[in-house]
């Protein structure tokens, strides 16, 4: 149950950060847009008109739209076919942390929809609660946000698909019984599969 009420807060936060800013006082009137010729020009001048700056840069550590793709990519690639390492997931932390800042300050910007498919590719990889939230979130955006977009008709689709979760169970000590790998209960509606992986042992310290 407390899985299930965080992923929906990790959906309806990132949700909102999607949510209309205020226009700021430098970008054009509405019929500045209307006005253009066609609808190929209109159509560019509202994604010129709602998006990053490409030398903008967001989070603690001031990347940019495009060191954020890049990171969700490279890591995903690292990962391999899964991974709990410390130093993936704290650089995929940092991306994510500058995606949300620029979700925020730039809500309708149309690149935000690779960087959340991107997003996902990593978590899938990275089995920790935290990280199979995040993807069940991220993908939930997509569909919502960008169902038109290239990247979230493929999600809608692997979406019905279904989607598991995978993390590890708590680590026990040597010898102490631990299950195997094995499925939970049939996910409620709107809810994902879920896989516990069985955790390696933690051995035992020699007595002094």
């Amino acid at each position: 149950m407390f899985l299930a009420l965080g992923a929906a807060l990790l959906i309806a936060t990132a949700s909102g950060m999607l949510s209309p800013a205020p226009a700021s006082a430098t970008s054009p009137p509405k019929d500045a847009c209307a006005a253009k010729s066609s609808k190929y020009l209109r159509d560019q001048c509202e994604k010129f008109t709602h998006s990053a700056p490409g030398d903008e840069y967001f989070g603690r550590m001031k990347m940019s739209y495009l060191g954020i793709d890049n990171t969700f990519h490279d890591e995903a690639i690292r990962a391999g076919a899964y991974t709990t390492d410390s130093g993936i997931i704290s650089k995929v932390e940092f991306a994510d942390d500058a995606l949300v800042q620029w979700a925020h300050r730039y809500p309708g910007d149309p690149q935000l929809a690779r960087s959340y498919f991107l997003a996902v590719g990593v978590y899938q990889k990275i089995y920790t609660v935290d990280a199979q939230n995040k993807a069940w979130a991220y993908m939930h955006v997509l569909v919502q946000k960008y169902p038109n977009t290239y990247f979230g008709k493929v999600t809608k689709t692997n979406l019905k698909r279904g989607f598991t979760e995978h993390y590890f169970a708590e680590a026990k000590p040597c010898g102490a019984s631990a299950a195997s790998a094995e499925p939970m209960h049939a996910p409620d509606p709107g809810h994902p599969n879920v896989v516990i992986l069985a955790a390696p042992c933690i051995a035992s310290s020699p007595s002094p």
